[in-house]
């Protein structure tokens, strides 16, 4: 890249040069908000150097803006991708009372503090009782980021596989259980851009020969953790909609799929069904 200034402040001009010669796309934009975040031209310098390296614009400001909050992403941590804010969506038209929310596959904690924001303020309203808000990852260092998000809500994060990072006393009481799961095809891992494939935890992309390994072991045990009329959500592929479906129905629970076109994201959602007389579900 052209050697930047690092004592003097940088300009617009300067960083948009750098950033194109690069090849990022929206360089106009990616040099606005790095020139926003630096707090003196010496940490300017040092993060167009990082994204001209190829780091995600995301870790190199340290944050990244999900479902109109600020969410603390650190270098090697899962991204939040903007068309997950339509999960969160989701989640909150299926249970807009929910009480209990767990984010399994937490990354940053992003989906959990969406949660807790915007149920916090219905709970501030008319509830006294709050929301408690879980996050699990199997990587300490998504873990440690997802304490930092939660920290405001008080919500908790735990390091480990799945369920079994989860205090055994949410077990059939969640009401809404989050799960973005990693669901690239394994051959198809090396096809995607370097700031993924590059920057972020394989264990955060990898699902296994057809992407849904760690999906199904969700679902599987998904209606223990769930509270009966909970829900389960996790993102997918179009291609993919279809098997996570019939995983979603062979765990007992009453699936179906919102889509949206605009974010080009596919949500499979699944209810525990409530018990039938003689407590049978």
């Amino acid at each position: 890249m052209p050697s930047l200034p690092s004592r003097v402040p940088l300009s617009p001009s300067a960083v948009v040069f750098a950033l194109r010669a690069a090849g990022c796309v929206f360089a106009e934009d990616e040099a606005e908000l790095i020139l926003a975040t630096a707090r003196n031209p010496e940490e300017a310098a040092a993060m167009v150097e990082r994204r001209t390296a190829g780091l995600p614009l995301e870790q190199v400001l340290g944050w990244a803006e999900f479902h109109g909050l600020r969410i603390a992403v650190e270098p090697g941590v899962f991204v939040p991708r903007r068309r997950t804010e339509f999960l969160v969506d989701q989640a909150l038209a299926q249970a807009p009372d929910a009480t209990v929310v767990v984010d399994l596959c937490c990354g940053s904690g992003a989906l959990g503090a969406a949660m807790a924001a915007a149920l916090g303020r219905v709970s501030a309203a008319v509830r006294a009782d709050g929301v408690e808000v879980h996050a699990a990852d199997i990587d300490p260092a998504a873990v440690r980021c997802a304490r930092r998000n939660l920290a405001a809500f008080g919500g908790r994060a735990h390091v480990g596989d799945l369920y079994d990072a989860l205090p055994a006393g949410l077990r059939g009481r969640v009401g809404v259980l989050m799960a973005n799961v990693p669901y690239v095809p394994t051959a198809e891992v090396a096809l995607l851009p370097p700031e993924a494939r590059d920057h972020e935890p394989p264990a955060a992309l990898d699902g296994g020969a057809d992407g849904l390994d760690v999906l199904r072991r969700v679902a599987a045990e998904a209606p223990a953790w769930l509270a009966p009329g909970g829900c389960l959500l996790t993102e997918t592929s179009e291609r993919q909609a279809p098997a996570a479906v019939r995983e979603f129905d062979r765990a007992g629970l009453t699936t179906r799929v919102a889509a949206s076109e605009e974010r080009a994201a596919h949500v499979v959602i699944g209810v525990r069904p409530w018990a039938r007389p003689g407590g049978r579900a």
